[in-house]
């Protein structure tokens, strides 16, 4: 079921989620599938519990072929439940990111280029992996919204922060 995406400005987004408690679960089960037809319709690269309302260390993520993000590397569908993320070292990198609960807008955010995340599945099982580029970025992007905080807010120059349409006349725009 396709959930409505909380926008910027309600502050269900800016708690810091609770860690799930309970894996494998029908209930966990049904909102990972609801969270996954979500960002498929919105043709989102990731989306957090926090995004929709629900108030738990759950992100979701995965990218293969995607129309708002057409260079990025591909990055494994992925459920990751009470994530701890760990950099690997100062190398940080700037890049325009869009976020399902600020559409129409995008930001250069600078983001750290390597990093090792883990935590758990839907079934509880370890998820240990070290990542960089894109795959980096969007584990950061989503971590965030588990620890209340909005792409915008980690933008350093709001010269780099507008509506797509018209920083990137003639894109195709999407829901974002």
């Amino acid at each position: 079921m396709i959930r409505p995406v909380l926008k910027m400005g309600d502050p269900r987004l800016l708690q810091i989620a609770a860690p799930v408690t309970a894996f494998d679960t029908p209930e966990l089960h049904a909102l990972i599938a609801d969270m996954r037809d979500t960002m498929a319709a919105l043709n989102g690269a990731g989306l957090a519990a926090p995004q929709i309302g629900v108030d738990l260390q759950l992100v979701i993520f995965g990218l293969q072929a995607n129309p708002r993000y057409p260079d990025a590397a591909p990055v494994p569908d992925t459920v990751l439940i009470n994530p701890e993320l760990t950099l690997l070292g100062e190398q940080m990198d700037d890049a325009w990111e869009g976020c399902l609960s600020v559409p129409g807008m995008r930001g250069r955010v600078s983001r750290y280029t390597h990093l090792h995340y883990r935590g758990f599945d839907a079934c509880g099982q370890i998820i240990d992996r070290t990542v960089s580029g894109f795959h980096a970025r969007v584990v950061q992007h989503e971590v965030d919204h588990l620890l209340g905080i909005l792409y915008p807010m980690r933008i350093a120059d709001l010269r780099n922060f507008g509506f797509t349409e018209v920083l990137f006349p003639g894109q195709p725009i999407s829901a974002d």
